[in-house]
């Protein structure tokens, strides 16, 4: 009985999804439409470039992260991705402003993140501006994060050491999923420079991130702490998903969308093979919503999973959706879709016009203007932290919108 009610239900939301899909062939305009509002307020309220928009604060208010902060890039590339939609020069002017606000930050060697910061800014601005000095200042950032790398880790290390969430454990060389995201710097970097010593160390820290940080079912550890002096890998855990041997949602999506760039740049059929088996993890798991936006963490509360942080499971009823891990999918798919054979090719092609169409609905797109700034709704940040639960993120519209622009392109073709 319980089967038959599933079974119907699924009819159902697929059958309604084609509805809107046929009423609604193609929600872009609308979607950019709502975004031009939504980034005119933004940039109208935040003028100080020092400070870059990233969420909204309890009260209501604009949340800031500083120049040395892993989001600041995504402003600037927002920006870059409406001018490529409207043609707009105001958008350009503005995305030329912010991108160069961060013209320091190719020196930063802190953490990681220097890839998001700065490809996710400068990278898009080359795609208008043939400026000499964004190439430089692009080389100069791949300089930087080639500093935290060791050839006997085989990666990249993330964060500096820290204790592990709950301080179980201390990390001294952890090195996260997200970390695969920064590597398309560095094949940017090799291909402006022609030396390989950029794109060899993408390659290394793509092929030790398949070995260490896959199960064998093709979820994903978030962290992976190594040995600094053996490269030996001592503990699999998760700083932001539920818990060590859970599934996090967003590290998830970030290894589909980052071993999709691995196999762009480099055509190792084995970083594709990777790709597909984590996008085949995320789209067939009985865990996903029918609307194909994730809970939070696949494994979320459920028995064989537990915590190294106190978790109340009446504190978030329902369980929260991530909105930035569909949006981060869904750009990913539109590109994977392009390497694969035909039935691949139309199950990640449905599966990502299913999630564009699923946040440009009212559910997830800041249509009525719920906040003055964001295109999308209910993302998660850091829930084990109690911190960016169920609000908008400025990367989760980055990822969005890209996707939407994939989407075009896809289209034209």
């Amino acid at each position: 009985m319980k089967k038959n009610i599933f079974i119907a239900i699924s009819i159902l939301c697929c059958t309604i999804l084609a509805m809107a899909l046929i009423q609604k062939k193609d929600p872009l305009k609308d979607n950019f439409s709502v975004a031009a509002k939504r980034y005119t307020t933004l940039l109208q309220t935040a003028t100080d470039l020092t400070k870059y928009p990233h969420s909204i604060n309890k009260d209501g208010t604009l949340a800031y992260y500083p120049i040395e902060e892993w989001t600041g890039g995504f402003w600037p590339g927002i920006l870059w991705y409406m001018y490529e939609f409207t043609g707009e020069q105001k958008w350009k002017t503005a995305a030329t402003t912010w991108t160069e606000s961060l013209e320091s930050n190719q020196f930063n060697t802190a953490h990681h993140d220097i890839g998001f910061m700065m490809y996710c800014s400068y990278g898009n601005a080359l795609r208008f501006n043939n400026n000499t000095a964004y190439r430089a200042i692009l080389v100069q950032s791949a300089k930087s994060l080639c500093k935290r790398y060791a050839p006997v880790v085989g990666s990249i290390q993330s964060w500096n050491p820290r204790k592990s969430k709950g301080e179980k454990h201390q990390w001294n060389y952890p090195v996260i999923m997200d970390n695969m995201m920064n590597l398309e710097l560095l094949f940017y970097a090799a291909k402006t420079t022609g030396d390989t010593a950029f794109s060899h160390i993408a390659v290394r820290h793509a092929e030790t991130t398949m070995k260490n940080h896959l199960r064998p079912d093709n979820s994903s550890y978030h962290v992976v702490n190594y040995d600094p002096v053996t490269g030996n890998v001592l503990h699999r855990q998760t700083l932001q998903g539920f818990s060590d041997n859970s599934t996090w949602a967003r590290g998830q999506a970030w290894g589909i969308y980052g071993f999709t760039t691995c196999y762009r740049e480099t055509k190792d059929p084995r970083f594709l093979r990777t790709a597909c088996n984590m996008a085949d993890f995320f789209l067939d798991h009985p865990n996903l919503p029918a609307d194909k936006v994730p809970f939070w963490d696949f494994n979320a509360g459920q028995p064989g999973f537990v915590p190294d942080w106190q978790f109340d499971p009446k504190k978030y009823v329902p369980v929260p959706r991530d909105a930035s891990a569909a949006a981060i999918t869904c750009s990913a798919l539109f590109e994977l879709a392009g390497y694969v054979n035909a039935e691949q090719s139309k199950k990640y092609l449905d599966a990502a016009q299913k999630i564009m169409l699923s946040l440009s609905s009212s559910t997830y797109l800041n249509k009525e203007g719920a906040n003055p700034f964001f295109l999308l709704k209910h993302s998660v940040g850091n829930l084990p932290s109690d911190r960016e639960v169920d609000v908008p993120l400025i990367y989760a519209d980055y990822y969005f919108i890209e996707a939407m622009l994939r989407y075009k392109k896809l289209k034209q073709k």
